[in-house]
């Protein structure tokens, strides 16, 4: 019986565990982050795949005098009877190719700014220090250092005057 409740306890404990392990995964920063770019990331791949197929193909099958990229096929086989032609989906591969291009065009150009924006914030983070160059003094400050000088002067040869006589 008691072995039984020790069990049943370890196994609540372990639960616990596992579930406070988990909210502080979710929970995690990193985690977070990673999910978002995975949902940025998908959208994106939906943009340039759109993009591709709607815009980029209609243009090459006109070019190629198709009315429809994805008609472009390679009959491998003509079908008889019941059974089917075999056919290449060229124009559905080249599609893909293109789109694989596209995104790993846009990936490499946010890589390359990245990167670039890091070795700029790099620099700006390692850049000794300008030292302070020292204020020009005000007209008020050269006038009372005028003065001073002058009293000075003046008592010097107050001084002087003194000890001569």
């Amino acid at each position: 019986m008691k072995k039984n409740k020790d069990a049943a306890q370890h196994a609540v404990s372990g639960a616990k565990n596992f579930i406070s392990g988990f909210k502080a995964f979710i929970g995690n920063k990193n985690v977070m982050n990673m999910a978002i770019g995975v949902v940025i990331a998908q959208t994106f791949g939906k943009i340039v795949t759109s993009l591709v197929d709607d815009i980029i193909m209609p243009l090459l099958a006109l070019g190629m005098g198709k009315a429809d990229f994805s008609e472009i096929v390679w009959t491998l086989r003509e079908a008889e009877g019941d059974t089917p032609a075999v056919v290449m989906n060229a124009g559905v591969f080249i599609s893909s190719i293109i789109n694989f291009l596209f995104v790993a065009l846009c990936l490499f150009i946010v890589v390359k700014a990245l990167t670039s924006a890091q070795k700029r914030m790099e620099k700006l983070r390692n850049k000794p220090e300008e030292p302070e160059q020292p204020k020009e003094p005000t007209t008020e400050e050269k006038t009372l250092a005028a003065l001073e000088n002058i009293e000075s002067i003046l008592a010097n040869i107050a001084e002087n005057k003194d000890s001569l006589s």
